[in-house]
């Protein structure tokens, strides 16, 4: 035997291992037209419905994050932007409170867009509006009012749902 050996601490089990956390991202388009921003009041949605939020959707698999707010836009508004004219203004770590699951709200502002904005998708938004963010409806997704909170700030960065 050697004599080292002797000296080894025992092995401490370590837990089992887990897969690193899964997030769910989702894109935000913040469309402003001087001191207002775009919403859409949800309808017939299964997150919100009822509610006014920001034209915004999923990342989808092997898309890349300015792809999928560009595919958004122009799913719900109608509108071409290119990705090279997205500028990203804010992100947040969002807890979801009703499923638990952690999601990663990524914000853009375009420098500029093609077409007309309309309503392309009637049977998932019943109201398209410009806002003055500075009076936001009441009945508006609350991390939506955080993060456009934080925009006007200046604030690139927050959390929301998160233990303290």
């Amino acid at each position: 035997m050697n004599p080292l050996d002797s000296t080894r601490r025992p092995a401490v089990p370590r837990p089992a291992r887990t897969e690193p956390p899964t997030l769910v991202v989702g894109v935000h388009l913040v469309l402003l037209n001087g001191d207002t921003v775009l919403l859409g009041r949800r309808h017939n949605t299964a997150y919100a419905n009822g509610l006014w939020h920001l034209p915004a959707g999923h990342m989808e698999p092997g898309e890349t994050i300015t792809r999928a707010m560009t595919r958004e836009a122009q799913e719900e508004l109608g509108i071409l932007i290119a990705e090279d004219d997205l500028a990203l203004v804010h992100t947040l770590h969002h807890l979801d409170a009703d499923d638990g699951r952690s999601r990663l709200q990524l914000f853009f502002r375009p420098a500029r867009h093609d077409g007309q904005v309309r309503n392309a998708e009637p049977h998932k938004c019943d109201a398209l509006r410009f806002w003055p963010l500075d009076r936001l409806p009441t009945n508006t997704v609350p991390y939506s009012v955080h993060a456009l909170g934080e925009i006007t700030r200046g604030r690139t960065l927050s959390t929301v749902g998160w233990p303290t």
